[in-house]
């Protein structure tokens, strides 16, 4: 039956995270776009951990309460009643997603809870291990034949365009990075691409929606970032 996402989940995703909401868009069936929304939600439920903590020690409860979940999940016992966690354990049951991939995009998130400026070996592991890994689980959702590590890069850079803004020294990094991104997207498979198509938005942000729709369109439409 073709579903479409829980009004809700979707609601908040289009809200709080619109290149990756946008992207979505671009995928045809209600019950795959509403497990991509899932994924994005859990991705962001885990970045607002650092965000929302007064201090590292309640950002690392935040994430434990997280692991916990996914415990649950992967346990098969009765998941504890979160919007988030009640659709991701879907998404687990039928997409049969890896649990050390889940587990890893929680261990990222640790990072952030240390003040220290990040290095540029460990800016590009976090990348890889929020965006990036989220766009290869994203991939795989949309079409598991593709060689979904294709899209880690496409999604690191989206993570690495999110912080230019506040750290513009990150460019020449996510210049590069960039680059490999819009080479390795190219080998995803048409049904696959919209898992990185957002990663079009991170090298030029548009100033109004439509803006970034058309953008969105024509690398949906081109299978190019």
């Amino acid at each position: 039956m073709d579903e479409e996402p829980s009004s809700d989940l979707d609601a908040m995703i289009r809200r709080i995270d619109p290149d990756r909401w946008l992207s979505s868009r671009f995928v045809g069936q209600g019950v795959v776009r509403a497990d991509l929304v899932a994924l994005y939600a859990f991705d962001n439920e885990l970045a607002r951990a650092p965000r929302v903590a007064s201090n590292a020690l309640l950002g690392e409860m935040r994430l434990t309460w997280w692991r916990e979940a996914l415990e649950e999940i992967f346990d098969a016992r009765q998941v504890r009643k979160h919007p988030t966690a009640q659709a991701l354990a879907g998404v687990v049951e039928r997409r049969h997603l890896k649990r050390d991939l889940l587990e890893t995009l929680i261990d990222a998130r640790y990072r952030e809870l240390n003040p220290e400026p990040m290095t540029e070996g460990e800016v590009l592991d976090w990348a890889r291990d929020t965006g990036g890994l989220t766009a290869q689980i994203a991939a795989e959702i949309l079409d598991p034949s593709t060689d979904s590590k294709m899209a880690l890069a496409g999604g690191s850079a989206w993570a690495l365009g999110k912080r230019l803004a506040e750290t513009p020294n990150l460019r020449p990094t996510f210049l590069k990075v960039i680059h490999s991104a819009r080479s390795a997207s190219r080998s995803l498979s048409i049904a696959a691409f919209p898992a990185v198509a957002h990663a079009a938005l991170a090298a030029r942000p548009a100033n109004n929606d439509f803006a970034r729709r058309l953008r969105l369109t024509i690398a949906v439409a081109r299978g190019k970032i």
